[in-house]
């Protein structure tokens, strides 16, 4: 095996031991900061496959503007998770695990990884996004040249919403906050 397979095998592996250790967890501070190493460990991950937009995209908003946002809830909530009943557990485990299964079953029916007759290899523009681009452009990852060149106002609109989105979370946290305070005096 080569070290880049090993890469992703461990960055895999360190993914599961990062969302079981969530699962377990019932203080809420380590399921924020597990949580942001979650998403970290993803862009890792989707750097190693040569998507660096989606992860900075990753990096930015899972554990960058997420993490700051659980934290910025921590002054609203209980630092501890309420108690659940084991019979919301096990309905909740259920529906995970029938979730998975669906989700694996659904994946069945695609193509295998590089199959060169899929359609996505047969489309008629490939042609033109793959190799005029590059002259075009002179990026040489096909995903963020679309992304930044063809699609770049809308890639640009994308950002603007989550940007006003995430604003007007901490907003709405900070006047929860004030009017806390001015019922305290």
């Amino acid at each position: 095996m080569t070290a880049e397979i090993l890469l992703d095998y461990g960055l895999l592996i360190f993914l599961v031991a990062v969302a079981l250790a969530l699962a377990a967890m019932r203080h809420l501070f380590p399921v924020a900061m597990l949580t942001g190493l979650y998403s970290l460990l993803s862009a890792s991950l989707f750097t190693l496959l040569n998507a660096p937009d989606v992860a900075l995209t990753e990096a930015a908003v899972g554990a960058g503007v997420t993490t700051v946002l659980f934290l910025a809830t921590f002054g609203l909530t209980r630092a501890r998770e309420k108690p659940v009943k084991a019979s919301r557990r096990i309905t909740g485990l259920v529906v995970t695990v029938a979730t998975g299964a669906v989700l694996v079953y659904a994946s069945l029916d695609m193509p295998y990884f590089g199959v060169a007759d899929t359609p996505v290899q047969t489309h008629p523009l490939r042609h033109k996004y793959l190799v005029a681009e590059q002259h075009e452009i002179h990026v040489p990852n096909t995903v963020t040249a679309v992304l930044g060149s063809y699609r770049g106002y809308d890639t640009l609109g994308e950002t603007a919403v989550v940007f006003t989105a995430g604003l007007g979370v901490l907003l709405l946290l900070g006047r929860s906050r004030r009017r806390r305070r001015s019922d305290k005096d």
